[in-house]
């Protein structure tokens, strides 16, 4: 840790991103501007039409309060340029399109239903005129010569830091900045990241700010792709976060319907508790700012998972004991979870914890689960009993049919805090 006070995100283990702005109208992809090198003319037209009549920040709070969130992350500003809240630095703000400061809405809503508000803010500025062209910016191949050079990251940079600062001041309670992103082009000394990072301290001096400045944040921030182990710089296990799309696109991309099934994102959250990190699960609103069907059903079925569950996610983390195949373990004190991601015939077996453990039961219905200690030396096969384990091994037996639950968990009281 360099800075802000983490246990509350250490705890939340899930949160909420949302991705809406000027792109979500296109709804082909957030990055639509720079795929297509599109003018500030040519992207002008989803200004003109930006009316996002059923953005609704109470009851995306709801949603994502009943998925089993305890944090949510908007994009305050996207690499468009695009703001969603009032500033005094640029007219070109949702304020201005359409009269909304969704913002102050989304933070307001956001504490009503007591998640911690965290705010997204590009770097890149695709429409501010001293932002200056690389390969990513869409007039990488059509601003004439002389007007490229007469751009100036300083002037930029000046703005950036004023708009920081704006978030920080106009909102109330700012619990997480999540910045995005440092590329081999434009770095820390673009940004400022030194003097930026100072400035975010000294307005909120608990605040989480993740690692895309180039400069170390309070935690890593994985992207689509989800970490099989605990991240670590320099031999010390570090905070993380893996964030992922629904379907491959963070802004509302109509025909892309590459959906990740609620099992899996379920899966996900849960291998990112068991190697210490969090699940930032991204949602991506119409261009009307409603979330589309897929997406709030994903959301409801991921919450009537964790209504069950929720206490071998929120304030969990990571065992000291391994576990057999096919299992994933998520500990919080005394209490040891196994998430079995496939099911067995009757019995699964828990190497190192005979004589560990004071009770068993399933965790969605809280039924008993019966747990014995085989005999682990040698003897004659027999025909009607399973062999022998290593000794140490403790052996569950479980229902024949599957618990009708997206992940089945099996919560065990073990005999004393710290094993």
């Amino acid at each position: 840790m360099s800075g802000g006070s983490a246990e509350w995100f250490r705890a939340a283990r899930f949160g909420l991103f949302v991705h809406f702005g000027l792109y979500s109208l296109a709804a082909r992809h957030e990055w639509v501007r720079s795929r297509e090198a599109m003018s500030d003319a040519d992207y002008d037209r989803y200004l003109e039409r930006f009316d996002p009549d059923l953005f609704d920040a109470a009851a995306l709070a709801r949603a994502a309060r009943e998925a089993g969130m305890r944090y949510a992350v908007l994009t305050a500003k996207h690499h468009d340029g695009f703001c969603l809240f009032d500033s005094a630095l640029t007219g070109y703000t949702s304020v201005r399109a359409a009269g909304r400061d969704l913002v102050a809405e989304f933070a307001e809503a956001m504490r009503a239903e007591g998640l911690r508000v965290g705010l997204y803010y590009s770097l890149l500025d695709w429409r501010h005129p001293d932002f200056t062209v690389d390969r990513y910016h869409p007039l990488r191949d059509s601003l004439p010569p002389e007007e490229a050079a007469g751009r100036d990251m300083a002037r930029y940079r000046a703005y950036l830091h004023g708009q920081v600062r704006e978030l920080l001041t106009g909102y109330g309670p700012i619990d997480l900045l999540f910045f995005d992103f440092t590329y081999p082009a434009k770095g820390p000394a673009e940004w400022g990241a030194a003097e930026l990072m100072a400035m975010v301290r000294e307005l909120r001096p608990g605040i989480v700010v993740n690692d895309r400045l180039g400069i170390p944040g309070d935690y890593v921030t994985p992207e689509q792709y989800q970490p099989d182990a605990p991240l670590t710089r320099d031999g010390a296990e570090v905070l993380w976060e893996a964030c992922h799309t629904l379907n491959g696109s963070w802004g509302y991309d109509r025909d892309n319907h590459d959906y990740k099934s609620p099992d899996l994102l379920v899966r996900m959250l849960v291998q990112s508790v068991a190697c210490g990190g969090n699940l930032l699960l991204n949602v991506g609103p119409t261009g009307r700012g409603a979330l589309d069907p897929r997406a709030a059903e994903t959301l409801r079925a991921i919450g009537a998972w964790t209504s069950l569950h929720a206490r071998a996610v929120h304030g969990a983390g990571p065992s000291a004991f391994e576990p057999p195949p096919n299992v994933l373990y998520t500990q919080r004190g005394d209490r040891l979870y196994l998430h079995l991601l496939a099911w067995p015939l009757k019995h699964v077996h828990l190497p190192g914890l005979a004589g560990r453990v004071r009770y068993a039961q399933l965790l969605h219905d809280g039924s008993e689960v019966r747990m014995q200690e085989l005999d682990g030396g040698d003897h004659e096969h027999n025909n009607l009993a399973p062999p022998g384990r290593e000794p140490g091994t403790l052996t569950l037996t479980l229902p024949v049919v599957r618990p009708d639950v997206l992940l089945p968990v099996v919560e065990l009281v073990l005999r004393g805090e710290g094993h």
